[in-house]
């Protein structure tokens, strides 16, 4: 059986699982695969309606995650096309019977045909939370992050960045270009968006805050990473 900590550091070894209690929602981070891809089920706690990001790998303790935690698991998200992120995805899918959504810009990479195409600007729904799709180009040309928003009990956002943004600077890029388009689409999309208790969640390693990142943006400039 698998085991949930329910002591939340926003740290979590291999192969094992965390639970973060907020007002309204649960989010159970998950380390899988050889590359330490996080995995995040995020159910609303009314209904136990689940919204599942990235199925990146061991989709055996995936399906048993979701069957054990997740209620009922309305969607799974695929953050970007990279093959870390989607390894377990067709099982997953498969074995749950949820709908699967993605940018349709990274799409056809994926295991699975999204049934439905992420665009930023869009919202996602699970039972009574809300997520909003902020799209990012850089990284990987249709990288989204979600942002949960805030209630009036649960003050802060908690936002989901895949490989954009990470602790100590913005995910991998190749080119000048793809570094200037993710930098730019960070700063306006998120940093100008969200105060500095906003909580980030990668798709590798540590958690951490845009409070934590933000007086850093200027040394990810010049250092050009």
């Amino acid at each position: 059986m698998l085991t949930v900590d329910d002591t939340y550091t926003g740290h979590v070894e291999p192969q094992a699982a965390a639970r973060r209690t907020l007002s309204g929602a649960t989010i159970i981070k998950m380390s899988v695969g050889p590359m330490d891809n996080n995995t995040y089920l995020v159910t609303c706690s009314r209904t136990g309606e689940s919204l599942l990001i990235d199925a990146a790998n061991d989709p055996e303790l995936l399906v048993e995650l979701v069957r054990e935690h997740g209620r009922e698991l309305t969607l799974i998200v695929t953050s970007h096309q990279h093959f870390d992120h989607w390894q377990g995805l067709e099982a997953v899918a498969a074995a749950t019977g949820a709908p699967t959504a993605a940018h349709q810009l990274d799409a056809e990479p994926l295991s699975v045909a999204p049934d439905r195409f992420l665009a930023g600007g869009d919202t996602i729904s699970v039972g009574d939370l809300v997520f909003d799709v902020i799209h990012l180009r850089g990284h990987t040309p249709g990288s989204v992050a979600l942002a949960l928003r805030p209630t009036e009990e649960r003050t802060a956002t908690h936002l989901f960045t895949g490989d954009c943004l990470f602790p100590g600077g913005p995910g991998r890029t190749t080119r000048p270009e793809e570094f200037s388009s993710l930098m730019d689409g960070l700063e306006a999309e998120v940093f100008q968006r969200f105060d500095d208790a906003t909580v980030v969640y990668p798709g590798h390693g540590d958690d951490t805050t845009l409070g934590v990142e933000r007086p850093h943006l200027s040394e990810w400039r010049e250092r050009g990473w």
